[in-house]
């Protein structure tokens, strides 16, 4: 049976970024058996629909760049795919594109993020806090792996703060984090951690995926 790899862009926002990383792998499993497109599924006893997440999303974070990989068995129009799968898609869900992939999954290096913070502290202390924090020589926290359970990792390298601005009550902080299989920081690692070396309690927290991206600063497709 012949197997043509296609790679979807899709948005998550609004309600659906409660959604966790498995709801969202049988929403999408729901939405593309509903969408009758000619899906391809894994061979063996137990057949199902191969379906891929080059890179997880946190829970509660919005994003307009998250890619899903996912095989069919006929040539069919991308534009076709991308509307049979959006009328089953629920609220919060809508695939943007659909094209065959370029880039293995293994190749992703990094991610971009827009992060708005708000605190009864302000939005200038925040960003006192936040220069100061960077000025720091080392920023350690516990990270869990696999093999070695919790060990301590300086994070400093990792924080490549983009820019950074007030607005009224606000601090919006733009900021590329390392992601994939070497290392994976996300955007809710550098808000615990920007909360603990200031003593900050934020109030309201807004994150937003916005690039993932290849080692060399290329957009990962």
């Amino acid at each position: 049976m012949e197997k043509i790899n296609l790679r979807a862009v899709f948005e998550k926002s609004g309600r659906a970024v409660f959604i966790s990383h498995l709801d969202l792998f049988r929403t999408m499993q729901r939405a593309i058996k509903r969408s009758k497109i000619p899906v391809w599924y894994s061979q063996g006893f137990n057949p199902h629909i191969y379906l891929n997440f080059p890179l997880a999303l946190s829970l509660g974070v919005t994003s307009r760049t998250e890619f899903m990989d996912f095989a069919v068995t006929e040539n069919v129009e991308y534009e076709h795919i991308r509307d049979m799968l959006n009328v089953q898609m629920p609220e919060g869900l809508s695939i943007i594109s659909v094209a065959e992939p370029v880039h293995p999954n293994k190749d992703i290096g990094f991610a971009e993020y827009i992060i708005r913070l708000k605190s009864e502290a302000g939005s200038d202390r925040m960003l006192e806090e936040l220069e100061k924090m960077m000025a720091m020589d080392v920023i350690e926290i516990d990270k869990r792996s696999k093999s070695k359970g919790t060990v301590k990792i300086d994070v400093k390298p990792h924080f490549n703060v983009l820019k950074s601005e007030t607005d009224g009550d606000a601090l919006t902080v733009s900021i590329r984090l390392p992601a994939g299989l070497v290392l994976n920081i996300n955007s809710n690692v550098f808000v615990d951690t920007f909360s603990a070396v200031s003593g900050i309690h934020f109030s309201n927290v807004y994150a937003e995926r916005t690039k993932i991206l290849l080692p060399d600063g290329e957009k990962f497709v």
